[in-house]
């Protein structure tokens, strides 16, 4: 059981706090190679760490935005963590190995924009990777909310990336979402679950938002330039949520993830059991 940290991002959404460093295009090869590389060798060097773990034999590769690398980089890592620090570019002798330690759930979260700038084809070299579960970033489906999130995708691109995901062949996608915002009303978070439920994802994550003191929005609520939901507000969203994805027919099996029956994830569910893991990059 494995958990990789991406630590890029294009942009730095207005709630994130979690540790990322903005990846430019002209100095992409500048961050990703040197980050890559020492991925690899931490892999090897935790090679019994991670293969004390493969009784639970998942991947996840979280951030940050794992997108915005190269699928060439992504197989250098996958190949040093599924085969417990082969070369990068192993011989034909060792490709055998990869096949065979591919995990069983192999996750990756993708932004919606970069599935839509990359395409299907990007998507299908994560595929041959032995990625099979795909965590995609929706947040919302309301344009004003997705601005002041400072997403870099709108609805429209939310809806075009999670059909290129499905026509590229990926069966096994789960859907972010955002509640607990104060400017959020019942009609519009009614409207996005609608939407979001006529996709049929077969896992939907649903996260309160909350202030973190480092991020954008912590400084917004300091300076008097947001007004945090009160407990009502995030109450009666976390309601109709349940409410909403319980009569489509998905299990409430966690406190923020609901899923179709047997698309539970295996990997955060470990989690909660305190199962051990390595945790790279």
């Amino acid at each position: 059981m494995v958990y990789l940290h991406v630590p890029f991002c294009r942009s730095f959404c207005t709630y994130c706090d979690f540790y990322s460093e903005i990846a430019c295009r002209d100095r992409d090869a500048q961050l990703f190679e040197p980050y890559a590389a020492a991925v690899c060798a931490e892999a090897s060097r935790r090679r019994d760490e991670i293969e004390a773990t493969r009784d639970l034999d998942t991947l996840y590769i979280g951030g940050g935005t794992p997108t915005v690398l190269p699928l060439s980089l992504m197989r250098k890592m996958a190949a040093h963590i599924m085969t417990g620090g082969v070369p990068p570019e192993p011989p034909a002798s060792l490709r055998s190995d990869i096949t065979r330690h591919h995990p069983s759930e192999f996750t990756i979260e993708v932004n919606p924009e970069d599935i839509v700038e990359k395409g299907p084809e990007y998507v299908r070299g994560l595929l041959d990777l032995g990625v099979n579960r795909v965590s995609m970033g929706v947040q919302s489906l309301d344009d004003g909310i997705l601005r002041w999130m400072n997403r870099r995708h709108d609805a429209a691109h939310a809806r075009q990336a999670f059909r290129i995901l499905r026509e590229a062949g990926v069966d096994n996608i789960s859907v972010d979402l955002i509640f607990g915002l104060s400017q959020l009303t019942r009609e519009t978070l009614d409207a996005t679950l609608a939407e979001i439920l006529s996709w049929r994802p077969e896992h939907i994550s649903a996260y309160q938002l909350s202030i973190e003191e480092d991020s954008a929005l912590g400084a917004m609520v300091r300076e008097g330039r947001y007004a945090e939901a009160t407990q009502e507000q995030c109450a009666a969203q976390y309601a109709l949520l349940c409410e909403r994805l319980r009569t489509a027919g998905y299990t409430h099996y966690e406190i923020s993830n609901w899923a179709l029956p047997g698309r539970e994830a295996v990997h955060n569910s470990a989690y909660w059991t305190r199962h051990p893991y390595v945790g790279l990059g």
